[in-house]
């Protein structure tokens, strides 16, 4: 076994893991299934129940884990994926929601409970313009939004 990173996100699910880590794989370019681990005859689960499964989206790696029903996902953790157009936030958007659950300004839950937040590299732009009315202008438009509009953030910036 290779080492893992020094520091990997370690996603806990009842029995979920490794259904979740083949989602997650198949959304990502350059994402895999690195490995399965499963539960031996000491337990805490069932022997031969998927325990651990170690993946790769993007480059970064992930840990999933088999722990049980005590800890489920809030949106004190979630995962930001920055988009270079509006065809790749739909695109995150339609897949990540598939069974899922839209929030607002950019952020989802999907169908494990995870948190997301699928953001367009031009909010920065917006959000960041030097002049306080657009900037504000655009801020009033995302806290409206539940997927992000690249084009209407940018047209609500350029409104006077």
């Amino acid at each position: 076994m290779t080492r893992l990173s020094r520091i990997t996100p370690c996603l806990w699910f009842d029995t979920q893991a490794e259904e979740a880590a083949t989602f997650y794989c198949s959304i990502f370019k350059d994402s895999q299934v690195l490995e399965v681990s499963l539960y031996g005859p000491a337990g805490p689960r069932p022997e031969g129940m998927v325990m651990v499964v170690r993946f790769q989206l993007e480059g970064h790696e992930f840990v999933a884990l088999n722990g049980g029903p005590q800890f489920t996902f809030d949106e004190a953790i979630s995962f930001q994926v920055s988009c270079d157009s509006q065809e790749e936030v739909d695109e995150l958007w339609t897949r990540l929601t598939d069974g899922g659950k839209e929030s607002q300004c950019g952020w989802l839950k999907d169908r494990f409970g995870l948190s997301w937040q699928i953001i367009p590299a031009a909010l920065g732009e917006v959000l960041g313009d030097p002049d306080p009315e657009r900037s504000q202008r655009a801020m009033k438009a995302m806290l409206g939004m539940k997927k992000l509009d690249i084009a209407e953030l940018r047209r609500a910036a350029g409104a006077a």
